[in-house]
């Protein structure tokens, strides 16, 4: 059963292109990188670097130790009907966390197949509005209205 706590990774590079990747079991739905925590205690910033490694193939750890930022920033979202059985019974909602990862600008990206389909890379405002998901461009908007 998946953990009703989560990351979510925006990616982007310097002139401020943010990378948004399509699901396999959703067409045309594309977002940012995310997953659920493995453990209930697992650090927040080791979810995100894993699930950056699965989801890209980009290793945090062989990036800048700046790279990857905390946004301290949390959101409650209901779980969409349809994932709901991925986790436990009565499960509705999930506690995502935010955060943001400069990448060098000549990035491979190697895409889980399982997971995503497709791949681009936009700029920000364009990539705040094509996500399936509010709160991922809301995400998007916040981190460079910051900058």
């Amino acid at each position: 059963m998946k953990i009703p706590i989560s990351v979510l990774v925006l990616i982007y590079k310097s002139n401020r292109d943010v990378l948004l990747i399509e699901r396999a079991d959703r067409k045309g739905f594309w977002q940012s990188v995310t997953g659920s925590l493995d453990a209930p205690d697992e650090n927040l910033a080791l979810a995100a670097t894993r699930e950056v490694f699965e989801e890209t193939g980009i290793a945090v750890n062989q990036l800048p130790e700046d790279a990857l930022q905390n946004m301290h920033h949390q959101i409650e979202y209901e779980i969409y009907p349809e994932w709901r059985f991925r986790y436990g019974p009565g499960v509705t909602r999930n506690t995502e966390h935010w955060f943001a990862l400069q990448v060098p600008d000549n990035i491979q990206i190697m895409l889980s197949p399982r997971e995503h389909v497709a791949y681009e890379w936009l700029p920000f405002e364009l990539a705040a509005k094509k996500c399936f998901s509010p709160s991922n461009g809301d995400a998007i908007l916040k981190w460079f209205s910051r900058k």
